[in-house]
Parts: structure tokens; sequence; C-alpha cells
């Protein structure tokens, strides 16, 4: 997507009266303003990780159930300590990733190119790796991880019981478990289980600030205390150690407080919207319902008709659909990700449906 469409985008929905999929945009002065309501604003900031710093990350901590928790400016610098961490400490060079990960889709192999890690890939399939295929790795590993949820593959989730039979395995093999957990927020209504209860299932757990509770950046590492102190060291070796970062950890702290206590919210409502996407003319909704509150759609259209007429939509009736669409490799079709966050709670099925019938009536093919 180009600057230009990009911004003509956001335009567009910011002055929508109604979002299906996605946040409201705001500016600058905007996310400024609702971070000038936080209680703590009248404290000192930090100073390379002191004030507000270990109180979010006792936060983490506490709710995850974990010895401590570090912050991070990027959940790829946390993700790459993590998998570091379990090299030296098992003395196993290799890690069992996904193909569709994000270590390997979304961080230019971070682990390999900066840590001289090899990855192994315990399944090709669609979704995490189950215990059958971890206990059929040949290649001793240090570290296995799970991407909770999977985005790239549609935002699966396993059930609790394949997570939990396949953690042990990887354990049972001597390796560590790692939770790329940047959605754990919203894993929990699917696997049934608190958060402390799926975060005691690895070694490691990496959360993100920014994606469902809308900070402004940020991550955290949480673990063991020795994992912290080991973080934190490698933290400063990446040039994470951040003079001040009070605004993006204030904003995470209202994203714990505000947000987190909806995602259940989301979750559940996100089936609303999904059931009312399925009744379009040859659309496909992955996973069918949906694992979280984000899901893939599918229409049998081009992605550069559909950007269009999503525009068109906003323009003349001030409601936004979906954007971001993208050619699929199944011929003639394209794909978006439907995030279902506040906006889109007083949607029903049938307004989900009329709506979208009035977008594909716009579709220039």
């Amino acid at each position: 997507m180009t600057d230009e469409l990009r911004r003509a985008r956001t335009e567009a929905v910011r002055a929508c009266d109604r979002i299906l999929s996605g946040p409201r945009p705001e500016t600058m002065r905007e996310r400024l303003t609702r971070l000038a309501a936080h209680p703590d604003l009248d404290d000192l900031p930090d100073f390379y990780g002191t004030g507000p710093v270990p109180e979010l990350e006792d936060r983490v901590a506490g709710l995850l159930g974990t010895e401590a928790a570090v912050v991070f400016p990027t959940g790829t610098m946390a993700q790459q300590v993590a998998l570091r961490y379990g090299a030296e400490l098992t003395g196993r060079d290799r890690v069992a990733l996904h193909p569709l990960g994000h270590q390997e889709v979304h961080e230019r192999r971070a682990y390999a190119e900066l840590s001289g890690l090899r990855a192994i890939h315990p399944t090709v399939e669609p979704r995490n790796p189950v215990a059958v295929e971890i206990g059929a790795l040949d290649e001793p590993v240090g570290t296995v991880v799970f991407e909770l949820p999977l985005r790239d593959a549609g935002f699966v989730l396993p059930t609790w019981a394949e997570l939990r039979d396949a953690c042990a395995v990887a354990r049972a093999a001597g390796a560590r478990v790692h939770f790329d957990g940047a959605r754990l927020w919203e894993s929990a209504p699917h696997l049934g289980q608190p958060l402390d209860r799926i975060a005691a299932l690895a070694d490691s757990v990496y959360v993100s600030f920014h994606k469902t509770l809308g900070g402004l950046s940020g991550a955290a590492l949480a673990g063991s205390a020795d994992l912290a102190g080991y973080a934190r060291a490698w933290r400063h070796r990446f040039g994470g150690q951040i003079y001040q970062q009070w605004p993006a950890v204030l904003a995470a702290m209202t994203g714990l407080d505000q947000e987190l206590p909806r995602v259940p919210e989301y979750v559940a409502h996100a089936r609303t919207v999904a059931a009312g996407l399925a009744g379009l003319p040859g659309a496909r909704v992955f996973p069918e319902p949906p694992h979280t509150h984000q899901f893939q759609l599918w229409l049998p259209y081009p992605a550069k008709a559909l950007d269009a007429a999503a525009l068109e939509l906003a323009r003349e009736e001030k409601v936004w659909f979906a954007g971001g669409w993208r050619d699929a490799a199944v011929p003639g079709f394209a794909m978006t990700e439907i995030s279902v966050l506040a906006p889109a709670l007083e949607w029903s099925a049938a307004d989900v449906l009329g709506v979208g019938e009035r977008l594909l009536s716009r579709v220039r093919a």
C-alpha cells in the first residue's frame, strides 16, 4: 500500500460513523490527550528502566504468574533473547519453529542472523505443532516455539489438551518451551484457561502492548528470575536500554486497565461478525468460528477492487468495512484480516451482511 493510499484510507475511516474492522485511527494529539488522563502522569519519568517501568514489569508478571518480566522496546528483540537463552542453557543451537511463525515471516530470521541459531520445522500444516510431531523431531532442539495464535495461518489456536501435551513432550526431550504470545491476551477464551495457567506451560512468554491492548509500542518477556537477569543484559547489548519510555509504559498500563477486561467480549462478538460475513456470496471465513477476535475473510474478487470499494463505501456512507486486501494464492480470491474491537460491538450479524452486500455492489472487477 502506498503512503498516499494509506493516508486516504485513514482519513476516510476517521470520518466514518461506524467501523466494522479495526480501531478508529487517532491523531498524535488525540493519543497524547488520552495519555494525559493517566493518574501517574504527575510522577517523575523513568531513567534507564526506573519509575513506571518496573511497575509495568510487575503487573505483567502478576498476570502471567511468572517470577519476573522484562520490558522490551520491541517483540522482535524480546524473542531473540528468549531463543538465545534457550540455546545457551541447553547447549543446542536448533529451535523448532513454524514456517508461518513470526520469527520466520516478520522478523527477517533474526534468530539466525544475530545469534547463529538454526530452525527446524516440526510441521508445515497451518497450525501449531502437536505432540507427535515434536516427538518425531530427528534433531535435539533448545527451544520449541508456539505462536498463540498462529497469525499467518488465520489466528489459529490449538485446543488446551493439544497445547498441554505438546509442551510436555518438548520438555521431556530436554527443550525449553517459548510462547510467542503477542496475542496471548485474546487466546484465553478459546483455550478455556486463565492467563497464568496458560503461561505455566512455558519457560518463557512474550506479550505485546501495542496490538490488542492498543498501546504505543513495546513488549515484555516473562519467565524465571534467571531469565529476567539474562534478558536485561542482552536487552542492553541489543540496544534496547531506552533512556525514557514512560509514554509507551503508561499507554501499556492503560491498555491493561481498559482493553484487557474487554477482550473476552471482543472474542465472543467475533462469532457474530463472522456469521454475518459468511452469508456474503462466495465468502469464506477462517477459522469458522473464529478462535480469537481476529480471523481471515476471503472474497472472490481482486484485492485492488475490494480496497477501492471499501474506500468508496466509507466516503459515501460513512461506514468502514475492512481494508488491507491481498490477492491470495487461491486464484480469483483476495483475503483480509478482520479485527473485532470496540467499534464493532454495535454490529449485528444482519448489519454485517447488509453492509457487506453494499460493499460488493461497488466492486468493479
